[in-house]
């Protein structure tokens, strides 16, 4: 399993920006000719140095004006880096140490495991009564109605209409019996009888 270093610049010029240290030395400073290069005041022309060795990179400084810090301890001499340190330069440029652990075989795709096709069963009667069953199997219960008819509404208007022509009928019937039953016949001669008295041709003295 190999490892990979790298340095990730948490504040600086470029924030996020990340070094991939490669190489048995590597010079950090602000000229161009560095293998890694700052571009800050903060940052002297040749600040620091890293070193590869047995396995691991080695910092130091090399005599840089704002100093080269590790956790923010200012570095007397060479300091073996560990994975999570900060590593500051001056007081503005910050960056972080990491160790990548690379697993070549962790490249290598599994195949998929094929796909098993979904069986539907069918389904399954339920099982006959016993032959010394008494009584009827119970009989599956019919479907409701979804939606009751609604009832039919009555006009009672005409009803009503033809009960009231009858009782007017009848109460005429009844008065015009009870007119002529006077035999003297004085009683066509009352208003309003003596209207429909004239129009019988009767004259009401």
């Amino acid at each position: 399993m190999a490892s990979q270093f790298q340095l990730i610049m948490r504040t600086g010029p470029t924030p996020g920006a990340i070094f991939t240290l490669e190489g048995d030395q590597l010079n950090i400073g602000r000229d161009s000719s560095n293998e890694i290069v700052i571009n800050d005041a903060e940052v002297s022309r040749r600040h620091a140095r890293l070193t590869f060795q047995g396995g691991k990179y080695v910092l130091e400084d090399l005599g840089s004006t704002n100093g080269t810090f590790v956790n923010g301890q200012r570095l007397a001499g060479p300091r073996v880096l560990k994975a999570g340190e900060v590593v500051s330069f001056g007081e503005q440029i910050v960056l972080v140490f990491e160790v990548v652990m690379n697993d070549p075989g962790a490249t290598m795709v599994s195949p998929r495991a094929a796909a098993v096709p979904s069986v539907s069963r069918p389904a399954v009667p339920p099982p006959p009564p016993p032959a010394d069953y008494v009584g009827s199997v119970p009989a599956s219960p019919a479907p409701a109605a979804s939606q009751a008819e609604p009832a039919k509404k009555v006009n009672l208007v005409p009803i009503l209409a033809g009960v009231a022509l009858v009782l007017v009928i009848c109460c005429c019937v009844s008065v015009l019996l009870w007119v002529d039953s006077d035999p003297t016949g004085a009683r066509w001669c009352m208003f309003p009888f003596n209207l429909i008295a004239q129009l019988l041709g009767s004259i009401c003295s």
